[in-house]
């Protein structure tokens, strides 16, 4: 449990609570869930410039690593179509991968085909599900992929100035604005309730709040003096309590929940609102495809982990169809910006290439 973890190094209630929030993240589960520890020891692996547990920001957000990717990709030979979406995998005659249809009939040929999306799009929507083994497809469609969370990205026209730390006359950022600030997170125990509610099919009350200004380190993100503020939040359930759906009414009542609890932390955030664009699970899904709004692809719980990341006898990025490879978040080891994953996958697939 994570919480023993804690009260073993720490007695500080809101510094064990701010430490909790990164066992919890995109996870619909408690700091008192089972396993829970395992998604804080996720958030702190590896190193960046030399610094263990230390976490970076994209200059240009997070599309710029993406565009990094792709220009590396690009300058060795490859060929990137954006825009084009695929709508099965084209298979040879024995079952094995010949490359993809898109969904205007194009067909790309390819002795392999490496899928960085979801196990659940991967291999329930553009696979025939007669070409796989039944209890493989039985086990894809049992994954938890539930999610609590709601994402919710703000335009103000000032910087956020808080109680705790009130902003210099001159309203230049300080150094806590360069930082995740964590709100709702005086104690555990706030956590736990906040996941309770949306257990029962109601979004959190007292929501965990993560808020960040990437403004502040990258300033051509915004207007001069104005500012864009990325909340990452939690507890909300896909569907509503009575199996209402997030409807308009819903997302912007849930958001003014958020918005009332950052009030009190930091009186006038309200009024420096210029817009804000609010994305529940079902919102995720539809965007971005990740299933039920998972952002890992999948829980990352212990039984979703490791030799069971997607499913048991499949956690070698190697598929039931031959020539096919899972190298995104719902492969082992899963989530996070840390190319593992897709490094792996790559390694797999280029040695199997060399016997075709």
């Amino acid at each position: 449990l994570l919480g023993q973890i804690l009260d073993h190094w720490f007695e500080s209630e809101p510094l064990k609570a701010t430490l909790a929030t990164d066992a919890v993240i995109g996870a619909m589960a408690s700091p008192h869930t089972p396993g829970s520890g395992y998604v804080l020891l996720h958030h702190v692996m590896g190193e960046l410039e030399g610094r263990r547990g230390a976490w970076g920001y994209v200059a240009g957000g997070m599309g710029a690593l993406s565009h990094a990717i792709a220009q590396a990709a690009t300058a060795r030979g490859a060929h990137i179509f954006a825009e084009k979406a695929v709508f099965h995998v084209l298979l040879g005659r024995a079952g094995e991968a010949q490359g993809v249809v898109l969904q205007d009939g194009t067909e790309v040929k390819s002795k392999l085909v490496l899928s960085n999306a979801s196990p659940q799009i991967t291999f329930l929507d553009l696979i025939p599900q007669e070409q796989l083994p039944k209890d493989f497809v039985q086990r894809i469609r049992q994954l938890d992929t539930r999610s609590p969370v709601t994402k919710i990205n703000v335009a103000v026209d000032r910087l956020p100035s808080f109680l705790a730390a009130p902003n210099a006359r001159d309203g230049q950022p300080l150094p806590h604005h360069q930082c995740s600030i964590h709100l709702n997170c005086e104690g555990t125990q706030l956590l736990h309730q906040a996941f309770t509610e949306a257990a029962h099919g109601h979004p959190s009350s007292r929501p965990m709040i993560e808020l960040c200004i990437p403004s502040v380190l990258d300033p051509g993100l915004a207007p001069p003096g104005c500012h864009v503020v990325s909340l990452f939040t939690q507890y909300t359930p896909s569907v509503l309590a009575g199996g209402r759906s997030w409807d308009e009414q819903a997302r912007n009542a849930y958001a003014d929940t958020v918005f009332d609890c950052i009030e009190d932390y930091a009186p006038g955030f309200k009024a420096s609102v210029i817009g804000r664009d609010i994305l529940t699970p079902p919102d995720l899904e539809r965007i971005f495809g990740l299933p039920g709004g998972n952002i890992f692809h999948g829980g990352m719980s212990l039984d979703q982990l490791y030799f069971a990341r997607p499913v048991p006898s499949y956690s070698g990025y190697r598929s039931p169809i031959p020539g096919l490879y899972l190298c995104g978040s719902g492969a082992h080891p899963g989530g996070g910006v840390m190319g593992a994953a897709g490094r792996n996958a790559a390694q797999v697939a280029i040695k199997d290439f060399r016997h075709l």
